[in-house]
């Protein structure tokens, strides 16, 4: 049989459809995530587990010889200037597509198989050029002056307009001493910030507003204690007069009056007051980290705020320049992937890059699917026929016993209902409110269908996505599943949230397929995993490349 490492592996979907053909057997997996490690290790017997795609290398796997193909879905979010939320300017995940290409120049696979969002192969996922990256250029990457702004330009400090070169604007964050005298502490931000995310939404709907002060009142109160604890500090140490402190001060002095009549407070005068501190915050954080990470800086910006000028390159011309050069030199392909094409009752999109080495490329392809919209796959195909089991509350409950019914060889529900025992059909506790909404909406309708007096507690209303509280329709493929416990889907026919199981159904996991940890994180592991029914299709086009060449099968 092939040998198989699957990186990022999950719940373990993809490696669930390899396994499937019978032709691949995995010998190590990498995921860091504490409960979908116990999951994939519940399903996925004699596979040694790492914890941490870091640790997988050459010597590591060693002792199961060549390493015949390699499989994953390593996060990716890129970056963009336009979501100026985060306190971070380069995403972590980032640097895991990175390691997803060292495994395979270290372990040199005949095969890899990579899989990812459809939005992959747009220009928004990008690299910063660093210190390390070197010959990009000869790879055939295109690489790109780009600009991280770190402080809008409403905003000007002094103390970077006194400097001019760059080496002196360098030398402001890497002086510990700055950092210590005006960056908080990372509890201290997220405190300040969850109050900001809450007052800084605009809206000039008055029954909006009226929900947001709700919201600002509660969350205020719910942390008044700290909050006052913070303010009494910077009152006691902070120099109101220092161009950066005087932020923190004027808040410090707001709140003391918002503590005298909370229910009074304004969400713009909050906003307004505590829109610089935030701000600052950000900029030394996201600063700090282009140091840290060594980001080329070419220079500066900061006449009037801060922008570093940065290089930048496409993340998928990266997995291509590296692995499709010398020495490696993998023929790669790419295309995105509708699930519902391959049995799947829902309609998922997904990026799918598979590589081999050049003598395997005669039959280099992507996997085609045997349904169209004429014959997809629905949710009634799914879950109809477990539909009248109730689902549990609690996390421990037991399995619940089901007997086996006459179902057509050739239907999905035959090929999931592999079990007597129905495990993880496990559903939250529904609250008032989110009961008269399930009770309201009918198939098809989502949070955008509800009469106004349902929808109060949410601030923007409109801005809400069409997935939330999304009550499912039978006769068709449902969207692409994520965490539905979040999103709030109801089932077709019952005002009740889907269950684990009825969710993992949706994903083509059979019922045998059980999942471990706590009940959000079995949603969540749920809504990243690949559909084995897709896996075992790329699979099986994977067995096609290499076995002409006679792999040892």
């Amino acid at each position: 049989m092939y040998k198989v490492v699957d990186l990022f592996a999950g719940a373990g979907g993809l490696s669930y459809g390899f396994a499937q053909t019978q032709k691949f057997q995995i010998v190590a997996a990498a995921e860091n995530n504490i409960n979908a490690r116990a999951t994939y290790r519940a399903n996925h017997e004699n596979v040694k587990m790492f914890n941490d795609v870091t640790e997988v290398k050459e010597s590591s796997v060693a002792e199961f010889g060549d390493i015949d193909v390699v499989i994953g879905g390593p996060p990716c979010q890129g970056f963009s200037n336009a979501n100026r939320q985060k306190n971070t300017a380069v995403s972590m995940n980032n640097r895991l597509v990175k390691e997803f290409v060292r495994v395979i120049t270290e372990l040199k696979p005949k095969a890899f198989v990579m899989e990812n969002v459809s939005m992959l192969k747009s220009s928004v996922h990008r690299f910063y050029l660093e210190e390390d990256d070197k010959n990009l250029e000869s790879k055939g990457i295109e690489v790109l002056s780009d600009k991280i702004e770190l402080l809008p330009a409403n905003i000007t400090l002094e103390i970077l307009q006194e400097t001019k070169s760059k080496q002196e604007i360098d030398a402001i964050i890497k002086d510990e001493q700055f950092k210590k005298q005006f960056q908080w502490g990372a509890k201290k931000y997220l405190l300040f910030n969850s109050i900001y995310k809450v007052a800084a939404q605009k809206t000039d709907n008055e029954d909006e507003k009226s929900t947001q002060h709700d919201k600002l009142v509660e969350r205020i109160r719910k942390h008044e204690k700290k909050l006052r604890l913070e303010c009494d500090a910077i009152l006691e140490h902070e120099d109101s007069k220092n161009q950066i402190l005087c932020f923190d001060y004027a808040c410090a002095v707001f709140f003391e009056k918002v503590f005298e009549n909370i229910e009074a407070v304004s969400a713009d005068q909050l906003s307004s007051v505590l829109k610089p501190s935030i701000i600052i915050q950000r900029m030394i954080s996201k600063w700090s980290e282009l140091i840290d990470k060594n980001i080329v800086i070419d220079s500066y910006e900061s006449a009037h705020g801060l922008t570093a000028n940065v290089y930048s390159y496409a993340v998928l011309d990266y997995i291509k320049g590296v692995l499709g050069s010398a020495p490696f030199e993998y023929d790669i392909i790419s295309d995105t992937l509708n699930a519902a094409e391959f049995g799947v009752p829902q309609k998922r999109m997904r990026y799918i890059i598979i590589g081999c080495k050049p003598e395997f490329n005669a039959k280099l392809g992507m996997p085609t699917g045997n349904f169209t919209e004429k014959n997809y796959r629905t949710v009634r195909n799914a879950i109809e026929d477990i539909a009248e089991e109730i689902p549990a509350i609690d996390i421990d409950s037991s399995p619940i016993p089901i007997l086996q019914i006459d179902l057509p060889e050739d239907s999905l529900a035959y090929k999931l209902r592999n079990s007597d025992l129905l495990r993880n059909h496990i559903n939250t506790d529904t609250r008032t409110t989110a009961k008269k909404r399930f009770e309201t909406l009918s198939a098809g309708e989502n949070f955008h269908d509800l009469p106004k007096e349902l929808k109060s507690t949410y601030t923007k209303g409109e801005r809400t996505q069409n997935t939330i509280y999304l009550k499912l329709e039978y006769d068709k493929p449902s969207g692409t599943v994520v965490n539905v416990r979040k999103s709030m889907w109801i089932h077709p026919e019952h005002s009740r949230a889907l269950s684990i199981r009825e969710a993992a159904r949706l994903q083509t996991f059979p019922d045998r397929f059980t999942f471990e940890g706590t009940k959000d994180s079995q949603y969540q592991q749920v809504g990243n995993a690949v559909p084995p029914l897709l896996g075992e299709a790329i699979a099986e086009k994977v067995v096609e490349i290499l076995e002409p060449h006679g792999g040892d099968t």
